[in-house]
């Protein structure tokens, strides 16, 4: 079975990223068939379609995810719609919809949906009817490069949580919080599955924590500043995360009595982050020499760095190894990079 998805384009690698993670961490086998700008087609198991809709929760920078019913090109599109078996598909209701992801393409949509729901119509029983607001049957057909692919949509990713739980509209707000976004995505790199045990040593506000908490890990959290724990234990119930443990501690120094699964983080840097007043890279160093006796040999460490800061000597003499970097241009003067770490 062909699977397209419709990703973000916020960032050139990060989507893709964040798709292969998912699908390993839930143990869905899949094969990547074609990439485009904004759009993968996956190949999986037929029998893994019901696995997969049941992960929509997961992702974090895919739109929607749908299953491709037709391969053509503008020529034959009309053909291929005219001789497709829609009455084996089609059961109450149905809409047409279309995305152009090359904007130089120009021709009016809204008119070539009437059309191709015409022929879809014709062929229907009278009990079977058009319905725009809320379809049993959405037909999305993608329109990218030379090709078009017809689909009949799985789901569509929900981003309301993302804008509801913005760091500004959670019970305890702090400058410099990363956004729900990113932070379910640094979640989703180190392929934790449900009830395993994600440790955020900065945790500051507690975003990554909630991230990992709604798609079922157990979270731990630990920070420097008392205030910050009591902030981040009030934004943790505030979104419902119970499976949580969190207190204060320097990350040079947490004391577990169990190894965690993975550790994701965003240390502080800049003018406005406490650091308990050492050096950035010098933190980081120390406190990876630490990190590195409480994740699980085979966990994962995905981390948030500035640019201008040299991962090589931030994990200089520990046993992690880079294996992936994803660098987002934050603005002008910023790039944040995103580093996957596995210990060696």
């Amino acid at each position: 079975m062909e699977i397209v998805l419709i990703m973000s384009q916020e960032h050139t690698t990060l989507p893709k990223a964040e798709v292969e993670s998912i699908l390993r961490a839930e143990n869905i086998p899949f094969k990547i068939k074609k990439e485009y700008e904004g759009v993968i087609t996956l190949e999986i198991p037929d029998e893994k379609l019901e696995a997969f809709k049941k992960i929509e929760k997961r992702f974090s920078y895919v739109h929607e995810v749908s299953k491709l019913l037709i391969n053509t090109d503008e020529q034959g599109l009309m053909d291929e719609i005219q001789n497709y078996p829609w009455k084996n598909l089609i059961k109450k209701d149905y809409a047409v919809r279309i995305k152009r992801m090359n904007k130089s393409q120009k021709f009016n949509t809204t008119d070539l949906e009437w059309k191709m729901g015409g022929i879809i119509n014709d062929m229907m029983p009278d009990n079977v009817n058009v319905n725009l607001k809320d379809p049993e049957t959405f037909i999305r057909t993608i329109f990218i490069n030379d090709e078009v692919m017809v689909c009949e949509r799985i789901f569509k990713v929900a981003k309301k949580h993302f804008h509801d739980l913005k760091p500004h509209k959670r019970p305890f707000f702090y400058p410099g919080s990363m956004s729900p976004k990113l932070a379910r995505c640094m979640v989703n790199l180190t392929m934790v599955g449900k009830g395993d045990r994600v440790l955020d040593p900065f945790c500051g506000t507690g975003g990554i924590l909630i991230e990992a908490g709604i798609i079922g890990a157990s979270v731990v959290g630990a920070d420097i500043d008392e205030r910050m724990v009591e902030g981040t234990v009030k934004n943790l119930e505030y979104c419902g995360i119970k499976d949580y443990e969190v207190f204060q501690s320097d990350a040079r120094h947490i004391k577990l009595p169990y190894k965690v699964d993975a550790i994701v983080m965003d240390p502080p840097y800049g003018i406005s982050a406490s650091t308990g007043g050492e050096e950035s890279q010098k933190l980081y160093n120390q406190s990876m020499h630490s990190l590195q006796n409480l994740v699980k040999d085979d966990g994962l460490v995905c981390m948030a760095t500035p640019h201008y800061m040299d991962m090589n000597e931030v994990i200089k003499d520990t046993s992690f190894e880079i294996i992936d970097q994803h660098h987002i241009r934050m603005h002008k003067s910023l790039t944040r990079v995103i580093s996957l770490l596995k210990k060696v």
